[in-house]
């Protein structure tokens, strides 16, 4: 079935929450809903665009929307322009200081300037002498940042042939598959970050190598650089450090967006903030493959942001950002959301008056409706023979006939949207 989105609909439900409970434990109590979910056998990565901006992740092949407006910790879609983003001055600094590392072998100093784009230290400008004259470096405008150059510069790939470096820094992108080495690492990063000390082999795959996504080429007008991902998909970008695997990001690449699925690393190398460099790193990937003629990628899907989680503060440090309307699934600048993110646990940017103050579950809202106009054109697979499918109105189905199915598949439908449901096969 080439192309065509296949998947199993699931109803509401609840689980404890990762982000409220102690450092590295979940909340004792059920206080994160889901909408819907939805095992996915397989999606078109159109598709998969489409239901991240609406407010869907996935997590191997089960994708989810949660329920905002009944979670203690509402997890707002918000994505990057990738387009228009310019690093702050301490995500340069981020930067230079691992080039730095790998170039020289010890950490940098507090310069945010780009000194390993051929610049030397004697050339940057300087402050004002005390007599307010001014030294010919410090007339000349500083060297312009480029997000581009800066983020590759000491990757052994991009390094000029005369230049020497402490350490062999690689970075590549490979499709979304299981090695021992990628396991160890997640075992590593997940005892001594999370202090989950109990994951399997099956428990990494089903997490993070298994994906739902149909590969699908990339229309390049013409031929991209080596480094840049010949077809959008599932990945894993690979960090090496003197040939140790360091960190590994999970990625899908999407017609609109690179969207971060999850990071992990090395504890060893934690002082380097790899977590945000992986986001920079990402950040100039769609900008570069927009640049090499995918001129639709234009975001970096950042997950979810967690207004009341200290360690998801820092996705407000990537400007322009936005968020997506919780009922809506319209944008809005993040700076312009903050007020009402300060004010309510629940915040509707659209419609301001169902916001909700205090920490307190409101109940399930009113029984979901969807019309029969809708629900005929809503597909379910009645049959498959010989690569053939037959489909059926999903009201038409055996399914349908059954109470819990029915609510289950009434719940994916809302979730979805009109426009999702027709273009999602149910089985």
């Amino acid at each position: 079935m080439p192309g065509v989105s296949v998947g199993m609909p699931l109803g509401s439900g609840c689980s404890t929450c990762g982000y409220c409970g102690p450092l590295g434990e979940r909340s004792s109590t059920e206080t994160s809903f889901k909408k819907a979910g939805l095992i996915a056998s397989q999606l078109s990565c159109k598709v998969y665009q489409k239901m991240i901006y609406r407010g869907w992740r996935r997590s191997g092949t089960y994708c989810y929307a949660p329920d905002l407006r009944r979670s203690c910790c509402p997890q707002y879609t918000i994505r990057l322009d990738a387009i228009a983003f310019k690093p702050s001055r301490s995500q340069r600094k981020l930067i230079n200081r691992w080039n730095h590392f790998v170039m020289q072998g010890h950490k940098s100093d507090t310069s945010d300037s780009p000194l390993l784009q051929g610049i030397s230290s004697a050339s940057m400008p300087t402050r004002p002498s005390k007599s307010g004259g001014t030294s010919n470096a410090s007339k000349r405008d500083s060297p312009k940042f480029s997000l581009s150059t800066s983020i590759h510069a000491a990757e052994s790939d991009f390094i000029s042939p005369n230049a020497t470096a402490r350490h062999d820094f690689k970075v590549t992108l490979e499709p979304s598959t299981y090695s021992e080495e990628k396991y160890t690492l997640y075992l590593l990063y997940q005892r001594q970050i999370h202090h989950d000390p109990h994951n399997t082999p099956e428990d990494f795959k089903r997490f993070l190598v298994k994906s739902p996504l149909i590969n699908e080429p990339i229309p390049y007008p013409a031929s991209a650089p080596d480094h840049l991902p010949s077809q959008y998909g599932s990945f894993h970008q690979m960090y090496r450090l003197d040939g140790e695997l360091i960190a590994m990001g999970v990625i899908d690449i999407l017609p609109e967006c690179v969207s971060s699925v999850y990071f992990i690393y090395d504890p060893k190398h934690d002082k380097y903030s790899l977590g945000k460099l992986s986001a920079l790193r990402e950040a100039s990937l769609a900008r570069e493959m927009h640049d090499a003629g995918a001129i639709t990628m234009s975001s970096l899907a950042m997950g979810f942001y967690i207004h009341s989680c200290p360690k998801m503060k820092y996705k407000g440090g990537f400007s322009p950002s936005y968020l997506a309307d919780p009922e809506e699934f319209t944008w809005f600048p993040l700076a312009d959301c903050i007020p009402q993110l300060e004010k309510f646990r629940y915040a509707a940017f659209v419609h301001p008056e169902n916001s909700l103050e205090g920490p307190q579950d409101p109940g399930e809202g009113p029984p979901v409706r969807v019309s029969d106009e809708l629900l005929n054109e809503v597909m379910v697979i009645y049959s498959m023979q010989q690569g053939a499918i037959s489909m059926i109105p999903v009201n038409l189905s055996h399914q349908w006939k059954d109470e819990y199915n029915r609510e289950e598949i009434l719940s994916c439908v809302d979730a979805l949207g009109d426009e999702l449901s027709r273009e999602i096969i149910f089985r």
